[in-house]
């Protein structure tokens, strides 16, 4: 652990393996939620940015996830140097092409910054692996290859929230790296095999991060001890280097050593770890952890924590946090990993569904139903009662033998022999007026709806907004359904105005994670899925206007409780497969909209 004051910048990993930093207001709410309660699980990014609505931070597996879409990415908590850009307020942007400005990966605008402070007419970001070159004086950004100019600009926002004191040892606390003084003169690291690990990785990239490529002046340590035995996971054998803190052999004589002998494992000199790959560096820690083995230190294999062990997922994590507490190794195997979509598939891979000519489907605005009134279509399904029953009509909650309860506008008089009804199918009775109430308050498609048993009279459709269904067969395989290729699913629906039949008609909706891919078993059942699928769409019933469940956020597409599998190679997030059960599922809820095979053969 290390005593210091730092900029705290969180990020998270996006599609290209790149760490996104978050904005600095969103900072400062992880950092506030964190400190008002230590044992947080999760932080609602919505709450701070409401572009960030459907997102939630998962503090114990620092994952960023995204409630109507499912998906997952590793989120981070970097540190670094005060007086870096970050920490004096100032972002670095690129403009883009669609002309708005996008900020610089969290390394890179320090080292603008850093070479702006130095007053450098130009900087090469080659050593972050980019090929551009910053002109600091027409402030632009060259393309080395193409040679295209896009503007940049520095721009003065709001610093990063500050912590100071011990800093927390763990394999992402380190994102950015705090220059080589910071780490060293301000108290003595932690000797555990983890800190030396991601001190060495992150100080020996610290010079390439902010001189970008110019050696850093040599300085001796104060009086390092160098372990000069060669190291088995590292590409070739390591040279030590003056500048690497490495731990020597530690004595384990007194009865609190144990620790300390774990820590005398070998470990490779920060100057052979900067230029590594992420395996490189995995294969490191393995190596690692067979040394602190052969040290002595007694470590439990707590393996397979998705449950497929006949140790208990959660009986392993106690063990495993009991254990650390306690200054003791544990060896973990690595977490399942998420795999949201297939591998990359060419135009010439994507087939038709068998059976269906079409690839696509379109929604256009729901045109409205003019000629029969409400109280027309109403009656249309009803029987009359002559002597209402001695019970309580279930809408209104007051006796079908009295008037009805319901008084708001938009129903006309009614006389006393139409005052109460039967539906026709299902038998339940209810007062005339209070159906007319409810079919005015729904989609006036001229369906209705049994309240009490959802029985479904005439067809029913939905308020989705326009968009567009497109559905196509591609040449991978799902887990579970290993014999059968894969139906893709893409939605994509733009966010516009509400109409007459959503909530609050004139306002914007808005339209989040779209397009959204899923996915479906090319098989006999899959097929008539999909093709039941196709109904709904046309009915306007797989999406709807209204408020997320999961997010809070009103006026939005939400889905119209017929699920759907985001999710194609795992299931981690519980829309993925395998699951038996899902296609089953599916029938049901597209029975329950009104939409089965026997109704649509009937009507075709």
């Amino acid at each position: 652990m290390l005593l210091a004051s730092a900029v705290v910048v969180w990020e998270w990993l996006n599609e290209h393996g790149r760490w996104r930093p978050y904005s600095p207001a969103v900072c400062h709410h992880i950092e506030a939620v964190i400190r008002s309660d230590p044992r947080c699980g999760s932080v609602v990014l919505g709450q701070v940015d409401s572009r960030l609505s459907p997102y939630i931070i998962d503090l114990q597996s620092m994952h960023q996830f995204r409630q109507d879409t499912g998906t997952l990415r590793p989120v981070r908590r970097s540190f670094y140097d005060p007086t870096s850009a970050p920490g004096q307020g100032w972002l670095w942007e690129w403009e883009n092409d669609v002309g708005s400005w996008t900020a610089y990966d969290t390394d890179v605008g320090i080292a603008i910054q850093a070479a702006r402070d130095r007053q450098q007419p130009w900087l090469d970001l080659a050593p972050l692996g980019f090929c551009y070159l910053i002109d600091f004086e027409n402030m632009t950004q060259i393309n080395g290859q193409t040679q295209r100019c896009r503007r940049i600009q520095r721009r003065s926002d709001l610093a990063y929230p500050m912590v100071s004191g011990p800093l927390p040892k763990s394999h992402h606390a380190w994102g950015g790296a705090l220059p080589a003084s910071a780490i060293t003169s301000l108290g003595q690291p932690c000797a555990c095999q983890q800190c030396m690990l991601v001190l060495s990785v992150k100080a020996g990239t610290m010079s390439a991060a902010h001189t970008l490529g110019r050696r850093p002046p040599q300085t001796k340590p104060p009086s390092p001890k160098i372990n000069t035995h060669s190291f088995s996971g590292a590409a070739s054998t390591c040279t030590p280097s003056p500048s690497a803190r490495v731990l020597g052999p530690v004595s384990s004589s007194a009865g609190s050593s144990a620790a300390g002998a774990a820590c005398a494992a070998p470990l490779p000199p920060r100057s052979s770890l900067a230029g590594l790959s992420r395996p490189a560096l995995q294969r490191i820690a393995m190596a690692q952890s067979r040394a602190l083995i052969a040290s002595g230190v007694p470590t439990v294999p707590v393996k397979n924590l998705n449950g497929s062990s006949p140790v208990h997922p959660a009986l392993a994590g106690i063990t495993g946090i009991l254990m650390s507490a306690a200054g003791l190794p544990v060896c973990l195997t690595r977490p399942p990993k998420l795999v949201l979509h297939p591998p990359p598939v060419s135009k010439s891979d994507i087939k038709p569904v068998p059976g269906l000519g079409h690839c696509c489907r379109k929604t256009t605005k729901k045109q409205a139903r003019k000629g029969k009134t409400p109280e027309d279509v109403v009656k249309r399904y009803l029987q009359k009662v002559r002597n209402p029953p001695e019970e309580d009509c279930t809408i209104c909650m007051e006796a079908l033998a009295g008037p009805s309860g319901y008084k708001g506008p938009g129903v006309g008089g009614i006389s006393r022999a139409e005052s109460v009804g039967r539906l026709a199918q299902c038998g339940h009775q209810y007062h005339l007026q209070c159906l007319v109430a409810m079919y005015n308050n729904g989609n006036k498609d001229g369906s209705l709806q049994c309240p009490t048993c959802k029985t479904i009279y005439g067809v029913k459709t939905g308020n989705q907004p326009p968009g567009k269904m497109e559905y196509h067969v591609i040449p991978h395989s799902l887990p579970g359904h290993p014999d059968c290729k894969t139906i893709r699913l893409i939605y994509n629906i733009p966010p516009g105005i509400q109409g007459p039949e959503h909530p609050n008609p004139g306002k914007p909706f808005t339209a989040r994670g779209f397009p959204r891919h899923c996915y479906l078993p090319d098989s006999e059942k899959g097929r008539k899925v999909l093709r039941l699928l196709l109904v709904a769409w046309d009915r306007r019933l797989i999406f709807s206007v209204g408020t997320s469940s999961t997010t809070g956020e009103s006026d939005t597409v939400i889905w119209n409780e017929v699920h759907h599998k985001t999710e194609f190679g795992s299931n981690l997030t519980g829309h993925g497969y395998p699951d038996l059960g899902h296609l089953d599922n599916v029938l049901e809820e597209l029975k329950a909209q009104g939409i089965t095979e026997e109704e649509c053969l009937s009507r075709d």
